[in-house]
């Protein structure tokens, strides 16, 4: 029973694990770039057990956590109330057993000018909409966008919609408003729409148990108790690793009780027992 005993701590870790990899850290407001001395927020969601997971970053100044020397953090969120240029880094949130998150890069500037961009990866076919932006009043000036340093146009009232983008529109960034200056570059990323997996409409459906009755079996009017059984994704793609797993070490042990083969000994009758 050993055998199955850690079969099921390593079944239960997989699950473990793929729960902690569906968190994700979003940024509020939704931009990689900021003006110095505003605030943001930034958060784990999914994080079931926030005093199991922090927020990290990687910055000139190092690695360092939130709340260590920098950062507010609370329910699963983390809040910088004054931003300054060097919280300009990489942040992910990552949990006591190591799990991690995706990954942003955000910049801070102690300049006029940012270009205000999605600060997660967006899907393709949606729309994206650049906005370049004066720390001064009024922000919506005109401005002029770059795309890997090639001039890609210019709008009247510093927003830019790039409609249905696709892999190509994938690069670096910035905006440049006159007598105001340029923003810094920050990068954007592109990826495919997620893969959605459709059950042949001959699958058979969840089974079903009905109560018997006298009768009941060949009366279509007799009531009948249906109970569902509905698997959450995850125990479905498990479940058949561990079981063939069970089997393999069950197999294993049968084949060490074996004798050595030998020709003309009889073997022990309760071998397959």
């Amino acid at each position: 029973m050993g055998e199955v005993s850690v079969l099921w701590l390593l079944f239960l870790t997989s699950l473990l694990i793929y729960t902690t990899n569906q968190v994700r850290l979003t940024v509020n407001p939704n931009s990689s770039q900021f003006f110095k001395e505003k605030s943001l927020s930034l958060s784990c969601e999914g994080a079931e057990n926030s005093a199991g997971w922090t927020l990290r970053r990687s910055t000139l100044e190092g690695k360092s956590h939130c709340g260590e020397t920098w950062g507010r953090w609370s329910n699963s969120s983390c809040k910088i109330s004054m931003t300054l240029p060097w919280d300009s880094g990489a942040y992910w949130c990552e949990s006591r057993e190591g799990a991690i998150s995706n990954m942003v890069n955000l910049t801070v500037t102690g300049g006029s000018v940012i270009l205000q961009s999605p600060v997660l990866p967006v899907m393709e076919g949606d729309d994206v909409t650049l906005l370049c932006k004066t720390k001064t009043t009024p922000s919506n000036l005109p401005a002029a966008f770059y795309k890997d340093g090639v001039f890609i146009g210019s709008e009247t009232t510093g927003h830019m919609t790039i409609q249905h983008v696709s892999r190509s529109d994938e690069g670096l960034y910035k905006c440049d408003i006159s007598g105001h200056g340029e923003s810094p570059s920050s990068w954007i990323t592109v990826t495919g729409n997620p893969i959605t997996t459709v059950l042949p409409t001959s699958t058979p459906p969840p089974p079903t148990f009905t109560s018997l009755t006298p009768g009941s079996a060949s009366h279509p009017d007799a009531p009948s108790l249906q109970l569902e059984f509905r698997l959450p994704f995850h125990l479905l793609v498990f479940c058949p690793y561990f079981i063939a797993t069970v089997l393999m070490v069950s197999l294993c042990r049968r084949r060490a009780k074996a004798p050595p083969t030998c020709t003309g000994q009889k073997l022990p009758d309760d071998l397959f027992d």
